[in-house]
């Protein structure tokens, strides 16, 4: 999925009126055997949160909010997906949460040292029958390895002075967050953490909020994927490569847009992955050129193109894969015409990857072999309007956010991308007919290395002959048929 500015993706749908995100560490009480062992350790997170104090500025503090919960419907809420910042340096992946991390060390009145403090919601056996365990103030030590950790309604009261720092590093507050009946909500702890830090004589706490730099040390850290991050990472992408080939296998002119949606998320969670990274697209034919098409809703995709933007999430790491594939088995001379054009700009990208290199090379290189091969084709006269088929950029960072954090300048050395070059011809589109509505989008995750790129999405075919070979195969859902509805044979369905 391409990056685009200022787009927030939808979160995953809740099935329940759970509130409380499956990629959350364990809690410490009964009911968590058989849990996943391949969390991110504390120790990450500490390492993390170590690796920022050492680039924070002298006498700040670094302030980071959880994002708020959502109303899906009523009284049910949207499967909560934790802020990844707080996630990223803490591990707590409760909502109503606040994490402080000082540059240097801080003095409690019983002369006490600490350089973080982490707020958490309270345990309260009844809440947590309807919406899940929580870790609490004993849970977050001993699971996430925090020494100094309070309720988040002990903040109202806890002397903390933060008119003695210079900075206030943090991000920008979230909007849109409801006021709860719950003292120590997140509403709570934003109006409280606004009060504690407005001092008249030091002018406006504006002034010292530095939410710029808070951006761009996130990103220096973010973009730079540990060995743990790259192990979750990984798997999340091969996963998402055995949706892909799944489907493949599997595709047949009769079926849905969601049929395809749910084949691809059913091997996702068979293989373990919580969910997916953003909401996945499945666009056959015409709906390919919608870049962000997300309804799913066309009930036979046909002898058309279908294009497949699907990342798995796993334990909060996100993939990023595309697949375009000719549902009858074989692409046309157009359809093979467009899609080589794509390959061919893909594989120029890949050749200027490497531990120093510019996104700016990347781009360029995909850009003008789109721009020539179009103009070949007669479907644009002048290079310049190539961007009239090829909208969007080229690539983006991977990681706890399908668009990670990063400073898009210079690659380095393990940073995890996505190469994404693609070709949309709507219908009515000033060119032949006979290319109307094939979209074509290819997408990688790869791994930057000293010396070149490490292609971690190989396990999915990106050639013409391999993909049609793939669809060819026998799928392990082939003979898995429901019975019809009984309010769909009355209706004659």
């Amino acid at each position: 999925m391409f990056k685009m500015v200022n787009k927030h993706f939808p979160l995953l749908l809740a099935a329940a009126l759970f509130s409380i995100s499956a990629l959350a560490q364990p809690a410490p009480a009964q009911g968590t055997d058989d849990m996943p062992t391949d969390y991110l350790p504390k120790e990450f997170h500490a390492g993390r949160r170590d690796a920022l104090r050492q680039v924070m500025p002298e006498n700040s503090v670094a302030v980071v909010f959880a994002f708020p919960t959502r109303t899906f419907s009523n009284d049910v809420e949207y499967l909560y997906h934790q802020n990844p910042d707080m996630y990223y340096f803490s591990g707590y992946k409760e909502p109503h949460s606040m994490l402080l991390i000082f540059k240097e060390p801080q003095t409690d009145s019983l002369g006490n040292n600490y350089n973080e403090i982490l707020f958490v919601q309270k345990r309260n056996a009844q809440a947590e029958q309807w919406t899940g365990r929580r870790l609490g103030i004993e849970g977050a030590k001993e699971r996430l390895g925090f020494k100094t950790v309070y309720n988040g309604a002990d903040f109202k009261n806890l002397n903390i002075d933060f008119s003695k720092f210079t900075r206030i590093i943090l991000d920008k507050f979230p909007a849109d967050i409801a006021n709860g009946s719950d003292v120590a909500d997140l509403f709570d702890l934003i109006q409280q953490f606004k009060q504690k830090t407005r001092f008249p004589e030091l002018g406006p706490p504006q002034a010292r909020f530095d939410t710029r730099l808070y951006q761009k040390l996130t990103a220096q850290l973010r973009e730079i994927k540990t060995p743990e991050e790259l192990d979750l990472l990984r798997k999340a992408v091969e996963i998402s490569c055995q949706g892909q080939n799944e489907v493949m296998k599997a595709v047949r002119p009769d079926m849905s847009e969601l049929e395809i949606q749910g084949l691809h998320e059913y091997v996702h969670k068979k293989y373990g992955a919580e969910g997916v990274g953003y909401g996945s697209i499945i666009g056959a034919g015409e709906n390919g050129c919608i870049l962000h098409y997300m309804e799913n809703t066309k009930t036979k995709v046909g002898n058309s193109m279908l294009l497949m933007d699907v990342g798995a999430e796993y334990h909060g790491y996100t993939a990023d894969v595309t697949r375009t594939i000719p549902v009858d088995g074989k692409f046309s001379e157009e359809e093979k015409a467009i899609y080589q054009i794509v390959y061919d700009a893909q594989e120029a990208a890949f050749k200027t990857l490497k531990n120093g290199s510019k996104w700016a090379d990347a781009n360029k290189a995909a850009l003008d072999v789109i721009a020539e091969g179009l103009q070949k084709l007669g479907i644009i006269k002048n290079k310049s309007e190539v961007n009239k088929y090829y909208p969007h950029g080229l690539g983006h960072h991977i990681g706890l956010d399908v668009h990670d954090r990063g400073t898009y300048n210079e690659l380095k050395k393990d940073m995890v991308i996505t190469i994404e070059p693609g070709i949309y011809i709507p219908e009515g589109s000033n060119c032949d007919k006979k290319y109307w509505s094939i979209a074509v989008r290819i997408e990688d995750d790869l791994l930057i290395t000293e010396t070149g790129y490490e292609l971690l999405s190989h396990f999915a075919p990106r050639k013409i002959a391999d993909i049609e070979k793939m669809i060819q195969q026998k799928s392990a859902v082939d003979d898995f048929k429901l019975p019809p509805l009984e309010s769909d044979k009355k209706k004659g369905f």
